[in-house]
């Protein structure tokens, strides 16, 4: 399960999404995700289904590794459709006395949630694969500039997400770590009730949080030692510019939900 978290991970490319400007893929991302809820027809959601996995397959991301992503939220997804099926009202499916508290309308909105969420995580995991954390950060502080204004502490808020998303492979490697020390001194954390497996997880939650805790000392200190002062004087040797592929990725885009919602409203 640990090796299927995808998220934070950065994946080497050259492709026309990796040369896009990091605010414009994080302005796209938003977008993207804010569109997935005015979908209303399983035509619009195969219809984002396929621009997600052709927008995968021209960043020369495997589709497998992104679908891998979706497995830690599997629990999540399959909860809320059965939350959804049992809870809405409308017309049952049958007169039975379990079947008669399923409604048509309820699977139909819990198999849309489903669809969203899946394509919130594929969606929102392209922009990660996609962006080296240094790149998401400066995107994020341009983005956020506008709030210095108002003494909002911009850099040291983008700092921290950065940070936050570089360190979570490497945690997730400490816990597998940390796991299978655990079982190769007897430990067990496959069998039991669903209680009994998440106090099996005790053992591993607290040297994780130690390792956690020496690390971000660690990684302080180093700061310190290299005259880190925040956005005061700081300089980059990379200058984040717009470019064609800004614009070309940018009209794919817009393109693609005028088409989608375009038909949406024919069909």
């Amino acid at each position: 399960m640990i090796k299927d978290i995808t998220i934070g991970q950065y994946i080497p490319g050259d492709s026309l999404v990796h040369k896009a400007d990091p605010r414009t893929k994080i302005i796209l991302t938003l977008a993207y995700l804010i569109l997935i809820f005015m979908l209303n027809t399983y035509f619009g959601f195969l219809m984002y289904g396929l621009f997600t996995i052709l927008i995968t397959v021209g960043s020369n991301i495997p589709v497998k590794y992104t679908l891998k992503g979706l497995k830690p939220v599997l629990f999540i997804v399959i909860f809320t459709v059965v939350i959804n099926i049992f809870t809405v009202s409308g017309t049952p499916i049958s007169d039975l006395p379990v079947l008669n508290r399923i409604t048509y309308e309820g699977i139909d909105l819990s198999v849309k949630m489903a669809l969203r969420l899946m394509l919130l995580i594929m969606g929102a995991s392209l922009l990660t694969f996609t962006t080296t954390p240094i790149a998401l950060t400066d995107g994020i502080e341009k983005l956020m500039k506008p709030l210095n204004r108002f003494n909002v502490p911009v850099h040291e808020i983008a700092m921290m997400m950065a940070i936050a998303l570089r360190f979570i492979p490497t945690i997730l490697e400490e816990t597998e770590k940390i796991i299978k020390a655990q079982a190769a001194r007897g430990a067990d954390f496959d069998t039991g009730n669903l209680m009994q497996r998440a106090k099996s997880f005790i053992p591993v939650l607290v040297p994780l949080f130690i390792s956690a805790f020496r690390r971000a000392d660690d990684l302080a200190t180093a700061m310190e030692a290299r005259c880190y002062r925040g956005s005061v004087g700081r300089t980059r040797m990379k200058q984040l510019r717009f470019s064609s592929s800004d614009i070309i990725v940018t009209a794919i885009m817009i393109l693609f939900a005028s088409l989608v919602f375009g038909l949406q409203l024919v069909i």
